[in-house]
């Protein structure tokens, strides 16, 4: 009996779909593959406006292999690659035309200052607009429900990473910022259960320790949340939810801006979530600051 035909795969339908695809397919890509998932990943907007050849030579490979690549995706040939990447660049163009003055503003000539706020102004619309709500309540809940929640992040993302395991202990129990120091990472990553949630922030170039602690937790089983800047980050292999943070800045250095934002809001979110249970934390919480003098000019009752 001959074997039955093999099916082309279903097509992606958006540039959403496609993020979906090559996600599930990393595994098996080759590396000629691979650099071309990354760079649709990480750069849609470049990519539709390239000719079939520009691609092939900006990832260095052949003309045939980017044809080949789009064909087993299940899209009517190159054509059908730029088409998603260009609808994609459609839908944010409202945004976009909102902030059509950062490319003068990003010039040298400009003033520091008012780059710096011009830019973050667009990091914090950009990361705000790209979130799905489906995500968005997924992600808050784990925060509020899990059994314990793990963060992590380390270099620049240390910063946002802390915010959020301080601001999450504020409201809840059981929440550990995991700050590795010399031989101390696998013992916090014992402490990660199934049903954990682990949360991991890094942006390029990706922290080796978040990344393997991330995939760590995920075989564990914990929900894994990432907080990173594009699909082509490690990081978006194993999380059940990605939030992409943008993190353009005037120079060299890369702003974490949008970071804090989208950390203070995911923390807001569990508080509203966990209601009349975070009053009743944050009132024990004043009573122990009181009871200890912890700032200056407020003395413990019944003292002197």
């Amino acid at each position: 009996m001959a074997p039955a035909p093999s099916h082309p795969p279903h097509p992606p339908q958006t540039y959403g779909e496609l993020v979906a695809a090559l996600q599930r397919r990393a595994d098996t890509l080759t590396r000629s593959q691979r650099l071309l998932a990354d760079r649709l990943l990480a750069d849609p907007e470049g990519v539709a406006f390239m000719t079939v050849s520009e691609l092939a030579s900006a990832v260095g490979v052949n003309e045939a292999t980017v044809v080949r690549f789009a064909a087993g995706l299940g899209l009517d040939g190159y054509p059908g690659l730029t088409r998603l990447c260009r609808a994609h660049l459609r839908e944010q163009a409202q945004l976009l035309r909102r902030y059509d003055n950062l490319e003068q503003l990003g010039t040298d000539d400009g003033d520091l200052l008012e780059r710096s706020v011009a830019l973050d102004r667009a990091n914090i619309a950009r990361t705000f607009a790209r979130i799905p709500q489906d995500t968005w309540d997924a992600a808050v809940r784990a925060l509020a429900e899990a059994p314990r929640v793990h963060v992590m992040g380390l270099r620049k993302c240390h910063a946002p990473a802390y915010l959020l395991g301080y601001l999450l202990r504020m409201l809840r129990e059981e929440v550990a910022t995991v700050t590795p120091g010399t031989g101390t990472l696998t013992d916090d990553l014992r402490r990660v259960r199934a049903g954990d949630c682990f949360v991991a922030v890094s942006i390029h170039r990706y922290s080796a320790q978040t990344v393997r602690a991330a995939a760590w937790a995920h075989d564990r089983g914990a929900h894994c949340i990432a907080l990173t800047d594009n699909p082509s980050s490690p990081l978006a292999a194993t999380a059940q939810q990605t939030f992409y943070v943008d993190a353009a800045g005037p120079s060299v250095l890369r702003s974490v801006t949008a970071f804090t934002s989208l950390v203070q809001a995911l923390s807001a979110g569990v508080a509203q979530l966990r209601g009349h249970e975070v009053r009743a934390t944050l009132l024990q919480e004043e009573e122990l600051m009181a009871e200890f003098g912890v700032y200056a000019g407020e003395e413990r009752p019944g003292a002197g």
